[in-house]
């Protein structure tokens, strides 16, 4: 029966701690037998021999060998135990960025963003209602190399935004690290606390280590702009978007209908 082996993966810092203070001690208790037992023989010139002799000899020997091994053991199941935990780190991790990669994909893209603008704006302007448009843009930190641990940081920080949004508001992918939210029905003052809200949120997603950085940026109709071409030219100006999807980006606004 294993009984040494049930270690909690919460408390594996601590029983290494342990370990290795009881290796200190046994050693220091070991030292010590090895001075004592040689001490006569040193000190005195006495010859201790027959049955006792041989029992603490052997039994000294017996004692540091199980030690040892006692110890190689727990070692061996630290090991172990620190490999499972890895593991499975990564596993959480590929399923976070598989999550991610989801989530991302099912965003709508900058054509659905621009019939979406249209759409809104048409509305705002025959209710005479405002309609705001918050941009988003994320600048991943230069710790994070590799592309599976960016996308896994858009991938939180949508899904932090999402959180943070009305049923009616609509977010969209424009383009990688770059979000469109479209708020229908909210005025200039709105929006910006708004704004506050997401980049509180977007401070938490970041996280300690301060895995991205990103800016808002607020347009609102009709405080700061009159049309929906105007509106969707400011995000041009302050993201520059790539359209390589979508070339003739300046023939199809106007085909869309946004004056």
């Amino acid at each position: 029966m294993r009984v040494f082996d049930r270690v909690d993966p919460r408390d594996l810092d601590r029983r290494e701690l342990q370990l290795w203070i009881l290796a200190l001690s046994v050693i220091l208790t070991l030292a010590i037998g090895v001075g004592l037992l040689m001490y006569p023989t040193v000190a005195y010139s006495v010859n201790v021999t027959g049955f006792p002799a041989r029992a603490i000899f052997f039994g000294f020997c017996g004692l540091s060998a199980l030690v040892v091994g006692y110890f190689i053991d727990r070692q061996v199941a630290i090991r172990h135990l620190r490999a499972a935990l890895d593991k499975q780190k990564r596993r959480v991790a590929q399923i976070r960025q598989e999550a991610s990669a989801d989530l991302l994909t099912t965003l709508p893209g900058l054509s659905t963003f621009r019939d979406r603008l249209l759409m809104e704006h048409r509305r705002a302007s025959n209710t005479r209602q405002p309609l705001s448009l918050l941009t988003v843009e994320l600048t991943p930190s230069r710790d994070l190399t590799g592309a599976e641990e960016i996308e896994t940081a858009f991938g939180d920080s949508a899904k932090t935004l999402m959180c943070k949004l009305r049923s009616e508001d609509s977010i969209f992918l424009l383009q990688p690290g770059v979000f469109g939210i479209v708020l229908p029905t909210v005025a200039a003052c709105d929006a910006y606390t708004v704004r506050d809200r997401l980049m509180a949120g977007l401070h938490d997603a970041a996280g300690a280590s301060n895995r991205i950085s990103f800016s808002v940026s607020v347009v609102n109709f009709p405080e700061h702009v009159a049309t929906a071409r105007e509106m969707e030219r400011s995000i041009h100006c302050l993201f520059p978007l790539d359209t390589g999807t979508d070339s003739n980006f300046e023939l199809v606004t106007p085909a869309l209908g946004i004056q």
